[in-house]
């Protein structure tokens, strides 16, 4: 079947554009040809830094005809009616048929030629194409991120004829911009169309160039002993700069060695788009960078070489500036500047934020095994260094730069390591701190983030996320589990929540009454007081909006928690965990992150075994049944009753049975033995099975109805220990 080829061709699109715009293509170009009846065998998109591609095998050159039939009024409905159905469908009373007293019609239309398809698809794809900026050129109304230069469409070796704005299509593309013929290159189909621009110097596919920028990459390091550091992120952009990708080995003096590695790296990568390079027999980079130039220089590459090498030079000298002065100013000059910088206005300045990431740094401390004193050091040091004039340089060093400054400034390897790591983990791809003092910043500043925008409602919405909230709960929830520590995410929460105030102080009286309210909230939010820890850091200072603070406090750090329910869910989801298994857990009230993970790979386990999934098919069944029973008055409670007259064996199994799974599931719970607990309850599955099958719970005696209820009733109690089953999908 006949094949579709189209090329936009146009000025250098940016390289963080290109593989967005393939997509967007692939997605608009078959949304309309699907839409329009067509299908085909294969699609695919390409995009480079002066084209994108669309290549379409196996589409029919026109659609099908169609044949639909339209349901209308019945024949007795009023003539007003009928008259509507007929403008409608453009026909005429006796062109209808009737059918039990309906009336339908039957529109009829002939296929289009695909080719008058596709002129539409690309008058419409090129005009309203999401660009993420675009502009607009010459005299025309049409934009495109930059000017569009001539537009290449096929079909089965012809072109299909439009124009767009004074753009004619023809079947004419162009070679490379400087190593090409120079010549115009007509071709007549996709295996024509890339074979020419090779031949031009053009590779088509970005896989193409990746391959040829890594090959030649690593050859010419190895030629002189040396090896690149990968950078994927880096790899991407330059493959969407460079149509014949050629890379190029230079020297640089070896006197900036003496800047850190990261400093180097990032003024390679963010001003001049160069590889680092490193010397495999020692630690640390080589004096040496690696250029992908975009020609195949007559000379090997050596006066591109010495360029580069010059306009680094000029780079890093500048770092090196940056480098020698923050030195000489310190952190006493940075901090001091924070009160000076707002964080949010509704949430303070970064000193004030800092003294509240210290203040719950020093109460985390003990919980993951951090020293207080050297965790509240770090929470202090750690945004001194968004002062420096390297991290105004390179904001990408936030931290880095910090953890650096410290050393230098005498303090311990753990305090410059927290300051260094403490935004970590920042994706999902990024490394987890175990650091004990690390982690107890790094949570801080976490949760300090959390809990100030929630309680201010700048709640994520959609996939609208302009603070990463998102992204500071799974760094929590990773932090947490990763170092299996034992915490109560509620108090860590109310803990930072109180932070916010603590530094207002007025009188102890306020806050020892804020402090009373809160822990009646956590008790009667989950049945538990405040810990001392957390009502130490609520007396610790005072406020003058107590009152107004308690208001939003009555759900803000709720709400909180809620969220970090979602994101466990995501985060075990991703491992091939169900979160209605995270439902049934976090319905219990625990708030220990690792005691519910726990709980729920138990869980799993057990419910893919025959007597998981019958068990809650049971637990179900009961469920239902002391349901329906409730709302008809309270459910009887107490001692089942054994050996009555008449008791049917499987009434008086099951209750033995219970009373033995109670005694193994809170024993088994009492160590967290979740495992054991299970098995525990899967001892009941037969006696569930034979009770539903030999017993009559409504009873028409009350007696024995009350006691078989009574019964049902401890089998849901007993199992809800474990977990909510009837949060459980099945």
């Amino acid at each position: 079947m006949p094949q579709l080829l189209l090329e936009i061709f146009s000025e250098e699109i940016p390289a963080r554009m290109q593989q967005g715009a393939a997509r967007d293509l692939e997605r608009m170009v078959s949304d309309r040809l699907k839409a329009a009846g067509l299908t085909w065998d294969a699609l695919t998109t390409y995009a480079g830094p002066r084209r994108l591609t669309l290549v379409i095998d196996g589409l029919p050159t026109a659609t099908p005809d169609r044949e639909e039939e339209v349901k209308g009024p019945r024949a007795s409905a009023p003539e007003q009616a009928l008259e509507g159905f007929l403008r409608k469908t453009g026909l005429t009373r006796d062109q209808l048929t009737e059918r039990d007293g309906v009336l339908f019609a039957v529109l009829s239309s002939k296929g289009r030629a695909t080719t008058d398809l596709v002129a539409e698809t690309v008058d419409q794809v090129i005009r309203t194409f999401p660009w993420p900026k675009s502009m607009r050129w010459g005299s025309g109304t049409l934009r495109w991120v930059r000017p569009i230069k001539r537009i290449l469409c096929l079909f089965d070796g012809k072109v299909v004829p439009f124009e767009i704005d004074g753009i004619q299509s023809d079947a004419i593309t162009e070679g490379h911009r400087f190593l090409g013929s120079g010549e115009l290159l007509r071709v007549s189909d996709f295996v024509d169309y890339r074979t020419q621009l090779e031949k031009n110097f053009v590779l088509l596919d970005v896989a193409d160039r990746k391959l040829r920028i890594l090959e030649q990459a690593k050859a010419a390091c190895a030629a002189r002993g040396l090896a690149l550091v990968d950078d994927d992120g880096l790899l991407d952009e330059v493959a969407g700069l460079a149509e014949w990708p050629t890379p190029i080995l230079g020297d640089m003096d070896p006197q900036f060695l003496a800047l850190p590695p990261e400093v180097v790296r990032l003024s390679m990568k963010v001003h001049q788009k160069y590889f680092a390079v490193r010397d495999p027999s020692r630690d640390g980079l080589a004096p040496n960078f690696l250029v992908v130039a975009n020609v195949e220089a007559t000379d090997g590459g050596k006066a591109l070489a010495a360029g580069n090498s010059r306009v680094l030079s000029a780079r890093l000298n500048d770092a090196r500036f940056f480098w020698d002065e923050d030195q000489k100013v310190g952190f006493d000059a940075w901090n001091a500047k924070l009160s000076g910088v707002t964080f949010h206005a509704k949430l303070g300045t970064l000193a004030e934020r800092v003294e509240r990431i210290a203040a719950l740094a020093r109460e985390i401390a003990p919980l993951v095994g951090a020293d207080a004193d050297e965790a509240e050091t770090a929470a202090r040091l750690s945004k001194a260094d968004l002062l420096s004039g390297m991290v105004s340089e390179f904001p990408e060093l936030q931290g880095i730069m910090g953890g650096y400054y410290a050393r230098l400034a005498g303090h311990s390897d753990a305090i410059a390591d927290a300051v260094r790591d403490h935004y970590k983990p920042q994706g999902p791809a990024d490394t987890v701190p175990t650091a004990p003092v690390t982690v107890a910043v790094a949570l801080a500043d976490k949760l300090d983030t959390l809990v100030g925008f929630f309680a201010i409602d700048e709640k994520p919405t959609g996939s609208k996320d302009p603070f990463a909230l998102r992204r500071a709960a799974l760094g929590v929830i990773r932090l947490i589990l990763n170092g299996g520590f034992r915490l109560s995410l509620l108090d860590v929460v109310f803990a930072t929540d109180a932070a916010f105030i603590s530094h207002h102080r007025e009188t102890a009286a306020d806050n020892i009454r804020y402090a009373d309210a809160i822990s009646e909230l956590t008790r009667g939010a989950y049945g538990v007081r405040a810990t001392d820890s957390l009502t130490r850091i609520m007396i610790a200072g005072a406020t003058t909006f107590v009152g107004a603070h308690l208001a939003r406090m009555q759900t803000a750090p709720l709400v909180v928690l809620e969220f970090f329910t979602d994101r466990l869910k995501v985060l075990l989801r991703d491992q091939g965990k169900r979160h209605d298994l995270v439902d049934a857990v976090f319905a219990l009230g625990d708030d220990d992150l690792v005691r519910i993970v726990r709980r729920v790979e138990a869980l799993d386990v057990f419910l893919a075994t025959d007597d998981g999934a019958n068990l809650l098919a049971g637990y179900k069944r009961a469920s239902n049944i002391l349901r329906a029973e409730e709302k008809k008055g309270p459910i009887p409670t107490g001692m089942v009753q054994t050996g009555l007259p008449n008791q049917p064996e499987a009434e008086t199994e099951l209750a033995f049975a219970v009373g033995a799974a109670r005694t193994a599931v809170e024993a088994a719970l009492e160590t967290e033995d979740f495992a054991a607990a299970m098995t525990a309850l899967a001892r009941l599955r037969a006696p569930v099975d034979r009770f539903f099958d030999d017993v009559l719970v409504n009873s028409d005696i009350p007696a024995e109805r009350d006691n078989r209820l009574k019964l049902l009733g401890q089998v849901r109690d007993v199992m809800g220990q474990v977990a909510d089953f009837g949060q459980i999908a099945g």
